[in-house]
């Protein structure tokens, strides 16, 4: 079991990374396709980060599920689950972003951006406290 908390624990930090770096990047990613008028690597290096890291939050779900099956559901996985969902459906959004930055579709501001970065921090923030509190 701990050897499924230490993947859990891997998968997230990688899942947590493409969910901080990406709206960022995409801040710099617009900013070259201003100055080129074309895809450049900042463009690549996003989508890579994010195809990788969406790998990663699977693995971190799955395991965490399994995590919280083995603990019998306490009321504070089921709200670390929420708030995970939450976040996965944060990530969802960014990953609609990136499709649209694909195309050169950049509608957002870079406050916005910023914004949208640090919502995803709470949300981390709310998971930590959650899983070393167990509040509920």
């Amino acid at each position: 079991m701990d050897w499924i908390k230490v993947l859990h624990l891997l998968a997230v930090l990688g899942w947590m990374t493409g969910i901080f770096a990406v709206p960022r990047a995409i801040i710099f990613w617009k900013r070259e396709y201003a100055r080129l008028g074309e895809f450049g690597p900042t463009g690549d290096l996003t989508i890579r980060i994010y195809r990788f890291s969406l790998g990663l939050g699977v693995i971190a779900i799955v395991t965490g599920l399994w995590l919280g099956w083995f603990w019998g559901y306490p009321i504070w996985v089921w709200t670390k689950l929420g708030v995970v969902a939450l976040l996965a459906a944060h990530y969802g959004w960014t990953g609609r972003l990136v499709l649209r930055a694909k195309r050169g579709v950049f509608t957002e501001s870079d406050l916005w951006l910023r914004v949208f970065n640090e919502i995803s921090v709470l949300g981390a923030i709310a998971v930590l406290i959650i899983v070393v509190f167990k509040p509920f």
